[in-house]
């Protein structure tokens, strides 16, 4: 029943933008705190944002200052807006509720959004 559908990744140079978004659905949303997560070619799947039930959020030292976490649990949707994007950034980006500690539960991943950025 847990859906977790990412969009908005795509190819962009260093220096600019992208707006992912994840709809998720099979879950009450309004009480789960949300994070993204990120997987670059050849290295694990590394914590990059959270945001909790009421708003507080989180990040990694790598993105902090650049992208911005935000929900809305009318549409029962995350956000993760990324500025100044690098190459570094490179990675496919997924989206999971939040068990403890912003570490994912992890019982099901979605498709993800492939994020490419050029140099």
């Amino acid at each position: 029943q847990v859906q977790l559908v990412e969009s908005g990744g795509g190819l962009v140079q260093a220096g600019g933008s992208l707006r992912l978004s994840c709809v998720a659905s099979g879950i009450t949303f309004r009480i789960n705190a949300m994070g993204w997560y990120r997987q670059a070619p050849g290295k694990q799947r590394e914590f990059v944002a959270g945001i909790g039930r009421y708003g507080a959020t989180y990040y990694t030292d790598s993105v902090k200052g650049r992208f911005t976490i935000s929900r809305d649990n009318a549409k029962n949707t995350v956000y993760l807006q990324m500025n100044s994007l690098k190459p570094e950034d490179t990675a496919v980006y997924y989206c999971n509720p939040v068990a403890t500690a912003w570490v994912p539960q992890g019982d099901y991943w979605g498709q993800g959004t492939q994020v490419t950025v050029s140099s």
